[in-house]
This record gives C-alpha cells, structure tokens and sequence, in this order.
C-alpha cells in the first residue's frame, strides 16, 4: 500500500465509525477523560495542517488560524488551547464546519503526498497516521461512554455483537527464570515509548492462558469484594468509597440479573464472556481476593508469544516509565509520550476496537489507575 492509500484509507476508517452517530452525538463530553467525537475529527485533522503543511507544504494557507486554539490537545509547543474540560462546550465550529476542514485538509495532504518528500518526512506523516489510529480506539470507547450514560441506552448499532469469549480458567504457563529481552526491534513503525530494546531478569513465574470471565467476577461482587476494603490498595478503597463503585463500568441489576451497556444497547450480562471496563484498582483487588498478582509488563511481554491475547487491554503492575536511553524527539513531537511517564499504570495487549497494525506484544498502552471506559480486562499471575 502506497502513502498516499494508506492515508485515504484512515482517514476513511475514521469517518466510517462516526456514520452511524446523529449530529448531537458529536458535541456531547459527559467527563473530562471523554471527548466529544467532533473534536476528534478536527484534532486528527489538526495534526496533519499544523505538523505536516504549514511547515513543509509551500503556499499552504491555513483553512482558520482560531483552529490551532480549539484541536490543541497538549502541545505546549504549539500554543494556548481550550482546556480538556470544555472541548464540550464547544457548539462553534459546527460538525458541518469540521467536516469541511477536514476535506480541505485532505484535499492539500493528497497534493502534497503526490510529489515527492524526504525520509524524514514520510516518517512524520506515519506517526500522524498513527496518531489518527490511536484516536479511532478512543472514538469508538469514547462514542460507547456517551451513549452508555446516556438513560434511554441507546444503541450505536444494530445487530448481533461478536462474542469475545474467556476461554478456560484454569490454564497456566510456567515461565522459567531468566534474561529476557523487552521491547521493540525491527523496521516498521512503532512508538518511542516501545524503543530501548533492552534485558531484564525474571523470576520464575506463572500466567494465566486466558483472561478473567464476567461469571468470574460476579463470585467477586457476590463475596463481598466491593465491600471487604482487605483486598484493595489504600487508594483504589478511597475510590471505591468516594465514588459508590459495587460493579464494572456499564454494569446494571435489574430484578436480579446483571445488564451491560453494549453497542447493541442494554443486554444480559454473558458469564462466559470476558470482564471488561475495570479500573487498575479493581482488577488488582480480585487478584488479592484470588490470592493472587496482575503480570507485570515484563512478564507479559516474555510470555506473549504463549498467550491469547488482543481483545481486551490488559492492566499490569508496572508504572508507566521510560526504558534505558528512552530520549524525547525535539520540538512538539516529543511531547507524545515522554511528558506522560508518571502516575499511570501501563496496559498490553490490544482491543477489538484496536485500529489494524496496533496489536504489537511490544506496544505499551497507558492510563491512570481510576480509569476504565476503555476496553480493559484482567489476566491473573502467579
């Protein structure tokens, strides 16, 4: 696939998941960490205009100068923006005015794309395309907290929703002690947080095959798991407290019978499908309660090749942190993941709303211990 097909074809990917939303689905930002799904289309559209064509694409004018302020995420580089809380408050631009910006954009990014350009920049539109990818997995998470908090639970689409099955409990691989090497090495692109290939000691130890089921988790909820502040951390019980936690996001009882928000709207909670959206917090008390750990990330990754995995981000105990000779490119650029590398837990594995080429055992997720909209789940160590 050419640059320039790999291009349309994301930015195609993108659209396509915001069809079936109607046009007051697209302003709605119920919570800080969610953004109005309109935002994500002018942000990813923003990236290409103010990294790609102002600096590089001769004679490129500017589709509007007030557009660096609105689709800013956190470049300080770049200048002021509107802060993360208020992205929803925004009613101006329009969706209609979004739309056109982005075919505007498009329409310079083909023409530039179609001359010729230099390694170094080509390099730049494939971390923007990356970029745009990572916000397809945050459009489609994004898209199910609006419409999963909304009260009627409407449903985003029609339809039988694939089941992702937990497989057996009860199957374990023993990893030996030992130097393993951790992360990525090889051609194609990857991000900077995945770079420093470098060894680390294991002790011997053991991972579940299979990731935790819904069924699982409800012997949790039933024990008193929610209530029994021994199995928590200090903080996930404060949590738990201050927030009214007794179940994982989207959960509900009705007349005795768990529901979930899906896609589809609200259904039966399946005991034979996998746990999903759960906090750090949470999945790190139902490991106590089971007498057992979360992997680290090292162990993840040393394992991988043995493991199921890539339809539910998988939380670990490791903080989020920089590997040996991690360095931050100069400019906006290094702002990407470098500036994150405190007080937040990384996740492997992948999702089913995980953007194609995303589902590297090297690739390293990462988000606060409170948080859960995203498709997160849990595999027990030992």
């Amino acid at each position: 696939m050419t640059l320039v097909e790999r291009y349309q074809d994301v930015r195609q990917r993108t659209e396509a998941i915001c069809k079936p939303l109607q046009t007051e689905d697209y302003v709605v930002q119920p919570v800080v960490d969610v953004s109005p799904p309109k935002w994500h289309i002018g942000h990813t559209t923003w990236f290409f205009e103010s990294f790609i064509l102002q600096p590089y694409a001769p004679n490129y004018k500017v589709f509007d100068p007030a557009y660096n302020y609105v689709f800013n995420s956190y470049y300080e580089t770049v200048g002021a923006r509107v802060i993360r809380t208020d992205r929803g408050n925004l009613s101006r631009p329009t969706v209609a005015d979004i739309f056109s910006y982005r075919k505007y954009v498009d329409a310079a990014m083909m023409a530039f794309l179609s001359h010729n350009y230099t390694s170094n920049l080509q390099e730049l539109v494939e971390l923007g395309l990356n970029h745009e990818e990572q916000h397809q997995e945050l459009l489609h998470t994004d898209i199910k907290y609006i419409l999963g908090h909304n009260p009627l639970f409407p449903a985003y689409k029609t339809g039988d929703e694939n089941p992702v099955l937990a497989g057996s409990q009860d199957e374990w691989i023993t990893m030996n002690e030992g130097i393993y090497d951790i992360g990525y090495e090889g051609e194609s692109f990857c991000f900077d947080n995945e770079l420093g290939r470098h060894k680390v000691y294991l002790q011997p130890y053991s991972i579940a095959t299979s990731l935790v089921s819904n069924g699982a988790y409800i012997e949790f909820i039933s024990a008193g798991g929610y209530t029994d502040f021994r199995h928590w951390h200090s903080e996930g019980w404060e949590w738990v407290k201050s927030n009214n936690i007794s179940s994982p996001m989207y959960w509900h009882q009705i007349d005795g019978t768990w529901h979930h928000y899906t896609m589809q709207g609200l259904q039966p909670v399946k005991e034979d499908e996998i746990l999903n959206h759960i906090s750090f917090y949470e999945a790190s008390a139902y490991a106590a309660w089971k007498g057992m750990r979360l992997p680290t990330e090292f162990e993840w990754e040393a394992a991988s090749g043995k493991l199921d995995w890539g339809q539910r981000w998988e939380w670990t105990e490791s903080a989020y942190l920089p590997y040996p000779g991690f360095s931050k490119a100069p400019g906006a650029i290094g702002e990407y993941n470098g500036k994150f590398m405190v007080n937040q837990k990384v996740l492997r594995g992948a999702s089913q709303v995980t953007s194609p080429g995303h589902s590297r055992h090297t690739y390293r997720n990462f988000f606060h211990p409170h948080l859960r909209w995203q498709h997160t789940g849990i595999r027990l160590a030992k």
